[in-house]
């Protein structure tokens, strides 16, 4: 079974919500939790593991995009940390680095999108 561009619209959409859930804990209005930042747990790495994966683990796309995912949930929990520790301006600073991993992350998409066609 190949992956459809609907299924790779809805990694996109989570990708969104995994920002939007990251600036909310940054400017205060929910609380950080680990599953936000687990890969297994958090709804994006969720749909790495049951739609992508199963398909495309032998291809190096897979494997990078999962690894960019992690990098992307790792400098989250760094900044929800930072903000934690009352640096919040730092924190709020350091979205822009998830932008960069985002960035990456839709480019990984779009190549394995290509793949799928």
């Amino acid at each position: 079974m190949d992956i459809t561009s609907l299924d790779f619209q809805q990694g996109r959409i989570k990708l969104v919500l995994f920002k939007s859930r990251l600036r909310s804990v940054l400017y205060g209005v929910r609380e950080a939790d680990a599953d936000l930042f687990s890969l297994p747990h958090n709804p994006i790495g969720q749909w790495l593991y049951t739609v992508v994966m199963p398909r495309y683990s032998a291809h190096a796309e897979a494997r990078e995009l999962e690894r960019a995912l992690q990098r992307m949930l790792d400098t989250g929990r760094d900044l929800a940390a930072q903000y934690a520790r009352g640096q919040l301006e730092e924190a709020r600073a350091g979205l822009e680095r998830i932008d960069g991993h985002a960035a990456q992350v839709e480019l990984l998409l779009q190549q394995l999108s290509r793949r799928a066609a």
